[in-house]
């Protein structure tokens, strides 16, 4: 495993604990899931120079249009979920409440 295989698995892993240890706050939530997405957008980029092929380089724009739709939406979620209940706790999020 090459370097620059090993910090694209640890930034992925480190993100992947930090979303399963930090579900107070909905942004911290948010965070580690750009977090994530950013990896995987880094490491789907290097992938066709390390093969160089080109034949992968439409892979990369999706995730980063589709990364940037969740961006949106989840940003949208916390501004009405801090509207509604006060605060981004994820405590007071009760999906049965409606």
């Amino acid at each position: 495993m090459t370097p620059l295989h090993f910090s694209y698995y640890s930034a992925f892993v480190i993100t992947i604990t930090g979303l399963s240890l930090h579900q107070t706050h909905l942004i911290s939530t948010l965070l580690c899931l750009e977090s994530m997405m950013l990896s995987l957008y880094i490491a789907l980029s290097m992938w066709p120079i390390q093969l160089q092929t080109s034949s992968f380089m439409l892979t990369p724009m999706l995730m980063l249009s589709f990364s940037a739709c969740e961006a949106g939406t989840g940003l949208s979620l916390l501004v009405a979920s801090s509207r509604t209940h006060g605060s981004d706790h994820l405590q007071n999020l009760n999906l049965l409440q409606c």
